[in-house]
């Protein structure tokens, strides 16, 4: 088990998260982002499955068929629109993606920056969250809004860089909350 690499890969992506956050004001969320990581459940998956360039979630889902700490954490962390999944009512028929609020929205932003940061280290540019979002983008089960608003977001990070595109978002994006 590689338990010390492992913490130290969420104590890095967490205070990645936690900087970002609180560039474009969301304190409290910097604070509790992904604290459910140091839950037995996801810890010690993390513990064993530990790569350092992917998620060990990944790793479980292959050796294993699921990933039982992602079920955990996308179950208790409303920035992932796996949380906002849910059964469509009047004419959306079957599993839907729900609209999620804006400042979650934001969050999984962030949250995507800090996990390519973390795991691409000096190979980062500011593309790199939107392309691994554009790769997978196609399976996805999400928002039609909730998807446009992190499309923007992305597509502002490649072209503006992240000073601007934090100042758009702490200015326009959240300010009326």
């Amino acid at each position: 088990m590689k338990a010390w690499e492992h913490f130290k890969t969420i104590n890095h992506h967490k205070h990645l998260v936690m900087k970002g956050c609180f560039a474009v004001g969301l304190y409290k969320q910097g604070l509790l982002h992904d604290l459910s990581k140091y839950s037995p459940v996801e810890f010690l998956v993390g513990c064993r499955y530990f790569q350092g360039n992917r998620s060990p979630n990944n790793a479980e889902r292959e050796a294993t068929g699921v990933s039982m700490a992602w079920l955990h954490h996308k179950g208790r962390n409303k920035h992932h629109f796996e949380y906002w999944i849910d059964y469509g009512v009047g004419t959306d028929v079957g599993i839907v993606g729900m609209k999620m609020p804006v400042e979650y929205v934001v969050e999984m932003f962030v949250d995507r920056i800090a996990a390519s940061k973390n795991y691409m280290k000096d190979a980062y540019t500011d593309r790199s969250p939107l392309e691994y979002y554009q790769k997978g983008r196609h399976k996805y089960i999400i928002h039609p809004e909730t998807d446009e608003l992190l499309r923007k977001m992305l597509v502002m990070l490649a072209e503006q860089g992240e000073e601007k595109t934090f100042a758009y978002i702490r200015r326009e994006i959240l300010k009326n909350i």
